[in-house]
């Protein structure tokens, strides 16, 4: 029997049981509390606008504290993954969900279509840019990538209530580069270009300007198209790099 991990929205996700899990989480709780700096926290809090409590590591910090408790663990597959990263989102401090989106960085090879309402889960559940964008372009672009089929539940995902959701399907395609889906691209953000939210319309100009290092034209002939749609705000940043 799992247990279960709940969201923002009240709703209870089913967790995998999981012996990595159940090894790597105390190892994790005890080593990340243990280099825990109170001051630091405060001011990690603050400048992420109290979207949750900080322990006070900093990246190089973590990520260091990270390696022995995940030495000489057992290989995950998807269903561990899965655990981990619903558990570690079920603690408060930021930085367990942090190592949850390293942890399934590093293993995005072995996750399935079928990972895909876990991301979203994560998405919205104590969503802030800091989380969402490395599950947007590394976890969800990547699970996108293998399984083509889910396009379709991008379609859906850029028409979403949730902000966060909708920011996701707009960033997917970050590191795509050549293989990036342009109908979908552009497509996308002539949808979303009357949004009022700023994460929105910043998302808007930052999945133009990184595809502009592919294919500036391109995005100088969208946003010369659609300028009259987009906020000015995606627009600065679509072009940034490339020139009107």
């Amino acid at each position: 029997m799992g247990v279960t991990a709940s969201g923002t929205s009240g709703v209870r996700f089913e967790v995998p049981n999981s012996a990595v899990a159940d090894a790597v989480l105390p190892r994790l709780t005890a080593t990340y509390a243990a280099a825990a700096d109170a001051e630091r926290a405060a001011a990690m809090r603050a400048y992420m606008k109290d979207v949750a409590p900080f322990l006070g590591l900093t990246t190089p910090e973590r990520r260091a504290l990270s390696r022995p408790v995940l030495q000489d663990t057992a290989r995950p597959d998807e269903a561990d993954c899965a655990a981990l990263a619903l558990r570690c989102w079920d603690l408060p401090e930021r930085e367990y969900h942090y190592f949850a989106v390293d942890y399934l960085r590093r293993h995005g090879k072995r996750l399935s279509s079928g990972f895909l309402p876990v991301a979203r889960h994560l998405v919205r559940t104590v969503p802030w840019w800091d989380t969402v964008d490395a599950l947007a372009s590394h976890v969800v672009g990547g699970l996108v990538a293998a399984d083509p089929k889910l396009k379709t539940d991008m379609d859906a995902w850029i028409e979403d209530d949730d902000l966060w959701v909708a920011r996701t399907a707009l960033l997917h395609q970050l590191r795509y580069k050549d293989a990036t889906d342009t109908e979908r691209l552009f497509g996308y953000c002539v949808r979303q270009s009357g949004h009022p939210d700023f994460f929105i319309r910043k998302a808007i100009g930052w999945c133009l300007r990184e595809y502009a290092k592919t294919d500036p034209q391109a995005v100088r002939d969208f946003v010369a198209r659609e300028r009259g749609r987009l906020a000015p705000l995606s627009v600065r940043e679509a072009l940034k790099n490339i020139g009107a």
